[in-house]
């Protein structure tokens, strides 16, 4: 009896290089084309951040500026006490950004509002007020409350926008900077594919 011993050929381990190389450079071509996309979205985005900067920084400047509110001069006996040291800093300057805004709301206007009615706010001055109309002391520190957390409220929604500002700015200059690094990866991704080309010719 002949017995036939059937053999499966191995899978052949031949094959081009090429042949190897063509899903690899398809992801280079991809990824590539994809750092040249966020490039330019990262460019349009830090454009865009730095107009947000300069309206706002502008908005925030021009508005303070028309105020026309200046800070006493550092040796001035207006802000000789320890608790308005942050105010010297400026002195006798107009305020015109936003962290001039923080401190003169802050360091200034509070510290005079602490002081004429004991660390009470206007709604609680307004309630005792209301439950003693004839008390006109009551009523002068009432209306100096009002006008004076008024203008506090606006200062620091000044300092508040001044920061946005500022925030823009910074994320502006990381947008470009990640735009650079995306530029540069995407440069050596054209170079990687140029080079794979050459080998697999050659």
């Amino acid at each position: 009896m002949t017995t036939s011993i059937l053999e499966t050929p191995a899978p052949s381990t031949s094959g081009s290089d090429a042949d190897r190389r063509v899903p690899r450079r398809m992801i280079d071509t991809v990824l590539t084309a994809g750092g040249l996309l966020m490039t330019v979205l990262l460019v349009v985005a830090g454009a865009l951040l730095i107009w947000a900067h300069t309206f706002v920084g502008s908005q925030v400047h021009d508005q303070l500026a028309a105020e026309k509110i200046f800070f006493p001069a550092a040796t001035s006996p207006a802000v000789a006490g320890s608790e308005f040291a942050a105010m010297r800093q400026y002195g006798g300057q107009q305020l015109t950004t936003g962290a001039q805004a923080e401190v003169y709301a802050n360091h200034f206007i509070n510290v005079h509002l602490n002081a004429v009615a004991g660390g009470k706010t206007y709604s609680e001055l307004s309630t005792q007020a209301q439950a003693d109309p004839t008390n006109t002391v009551l009523a002068g520190q009432v209306a100096t409350m009002f006008k004076g957390e008024t203008l506090r409220g606006l200062l620091l929604n000044a300092y508040a926008f001044g920061t946005m500002a500022t925030i823009a700015l910074i994320a502006a200059i990381a947008a470009f900077v990640g735009a650079g690094l995306m530029l540069v990866l995407a440069g050596l991704g054209l170079v990687h594919i140029r080079r794979s080309r050459i080998v697999s010719i050659s």
